[in-house]
């Protein structure tokens, strides 16, 4: 009889029931916690993000009191900081210069990264993949420092003029552009294989049941699934390329040209950013205003490039899903 009303206490408030409810309840307030955190998050990059481009407007308004738009965003002569009649402010040569040497970098590491995460999702072995992978990563982390003077020091007078025989100035937008390729390059290799190894094995498996060759299921199988990971991987890498600064202000040189001859110094629109700022140039003024006005647009490229590229991550990703 005692045991009896044990067993009833024990299956009461303080028994399995109660154990069940608190674990229960436990967990629901982390998720609550885990919800608040993210939401946190969440406000602080739109927080952040606003903050941003009300620092660039302020000064960009100011300065387009000063110079006019169709001066600015066609003229195409750069030369914000003399003084006089010979001071002109058309960013056409920095926008070019950007867009050139990126498509450049883009051209090497593209086909090159794509590869490379084909390779390691379908055909290295695992021991392979456990070796190649992280050497990419560790070749993502790379100061960009390191890769302008690489760039600068052995691109240019090895491989270019002795190698090659490419008649190039020491400053030049060709040496730039190849090893604006290799930074991006791990970038796009990574989450392109990651995306890659996300499709299915049941793809594959059905794709060879029906006789298709290895080559055949890569092409037409697993990358068409796969595709809005790798437009997104592509997106990253241009977006990384539009933005980068130190390679192209060691290797790339300082004098912005209008032109497509990769022979000779280009300066982009983060370079030009990162000359200026770090120069002695009066707070307040027209030259001070023109790094806020070039940071203004490339932040519109850079948005609109990722505008794009999210209407066509979601495309494919509703055909192929």
């Amino acid at each position: 009889m005692a045991s009896a009303d044990f067993t009833a206490r024990a299956a009461g408030p303080s028994g399995p029931g109660a154990g069940l409810r608190y674990r229960r309840t436990r967990r629901s307030t982390g998720e609550q916690v885990i919800k608040v955190l993210l939401a946190v998050a969440a406000v602080l990059s739109v927080v952040t993000t606003t903050g941003i481009v009300i620092s660039l407007l302020n000064e960009t308004i100011s300065f387009f009191g000063e110079v006019g738009f169709a001066e600015f965003f066609f003229g195409t002569d750069w030369n914000p900081l003399r003084r006089g009649a010979q001071q002109s402010f058309g960013v056409l040569p920095l926008i070019w210069s950007t867009v050139y040497l990126t498509l450049i970098g883009l051209l090497i590491a593209i086909p090159l990264g794509l590869a490379s995460a084909i390779y390691l999702s379908e055909y290295a072995s695992p021991r392979v993949r456990r070796l190649v992978k992280p050497t990419l990563e560790v070749l993502a982390g790379i100061p960009t420092i390191v890769l302008g003077y690489f760039a600068l020091t052995y691109v240019t007078p090895v491989v270019l003029r002795d190698l090659l025989g490419v008649e190039v100035r020491i400053f030049n937008g060709l040496s730039a552009g190849i090893v604006l390729g290799i930074l991006v390059l791990p970038t796009i290799a990574s989450v392109a294989e990651d995306a890659l190894s996300a499709v299915p094995q049941s793809l594959r498996e059905g794709a060879f049941g029906l006789g298709a060759t290895q080559r055949q299921v890569v092409l037409r199988v697993v990358f068409p699934a796969a595709l809005s990971g790798i437009v997104a991987a592509l997106v990253l890498g241009a977006s990384r390329a539009i933005g980068e600064t130190v390679v192209i202000l060691i290797a790339a040189g300082a004098d912005p040209n209008l032109t497509l001859d990769l022979g000779v110094s280009h300066q982009t629109m983060a370079a030009f950013i990162a000359q200026t700022a770090r120069g002695d140039i009066s707070q307040g003024g027209t030259e001070f205003q023109t790094i806020f006005a070039v940071g203004t647009t490339l932040f519109v490229i850079t948005l609109l490039v990722n505008a794009v590229a999210i209407r066509l991550v979601r495309r494919f990703r509703q055909v192929y899903d």
